[in-house]
């Protein structure tokens, strides 16, 4: 069964500094029929007004991961890491037993645009970790797997048994995805056009996946998408 979320059906708060759209409930948006999807709770497409952000503000037993789309995004935590994240990157936490970060937009002219994805652990009290990988010159056409229990094929290790996959499309490039038994899917247009075993979906649109064996996806000109294969 595919159930689609289309992207003006998200929450939305516009804060002046943080113009955010949230696929599933967070902060002061509550919507009972979208606490999540499986371990997936949150995806958060934000967009951050030159020289602001979040201070620095505690997170704890959740997997943090955010993909830089434009402009970039300044990283500082507890663990000592400080980083300014580009487009094309994806930067990971795990929260574990806890951490303080703070992301601000570094440049005093330019907006960032990223997103903001949390999973929920497999258990508590992970011990605190920090990860990056560059999909920035991943090849179209393909699903390039970003984060992973196993942190196979290069990919981010993650304290949850789901994998996450970027794909990307120039023109019209189509693939599949076969999803294994009693595993279900979210997919997450991040921008341009796809369409999805034959229904069109556009930026911001999520769908929900479950159950299925084979997914196809097909570009429409320029996009990109994120696939989550879950338990």
């Amino acid at each position: 069964m595919i159930t689609i979320r289309k992207a003006n059906e998200r929450g939305h708060a516009d804060h002046g500094w943080l113009n955010s759209y949230h696929t599933f409930s967070f902060a002061s948006y509550h919507d009972p029929r979208w606490m999540g999807f499986r371990n997936l709770r949150v995806i958060n497409d934000d967009r951050v007004a030159a020289g602001a952000g979040f201070g620095e503000h505690p997170h704890r037993d959740m997997e943090i991961i955010s993909y830089v789309l434009e402009g970039a995004l300044e990283h500082k935590d507890s663990m000592g890491n400080g980083r300014i994240i580009k487009p094309g990157e994806f930067q990971y936490i795990a929260a574990g037993t806890g951490v303080l970060h703070s992301e601000y937009n570094p440049s005093q002219t330019d907006p960032v645009h990223f997103l903001q994805i949390w999973i929920q652990p497999d258990k508590p009290g992970a011990k605190p970790a920090y990860a990056e990988k560059s999909c920035a010159s991943a090849a179209p056409g393909r699903l390039n797997l970003v984060a992973s229990k196993s942190g196979r094929d290069g990919s981010i290790h993650i304290n949850q048994d789901t994998d996450l996959w970027l794909a990307k499309f120039n023109h019209r490039e189509a693939l599949t995805h076969e999803l294994r038994p009693n595993r279900q899917a979210w997919i997450h247009v991040v921008a341009g056009e796809v369409e999805l075993n034959g229904k069109l979906l556009a930026a911001g649109d999520g769908v929900a996946v479950s159950p299925a064996s084979k997914l196809e996806l097909a570009g429409r000109g320029e996009a990109q998408v994120l696939l989550f294969d879950l338990n």
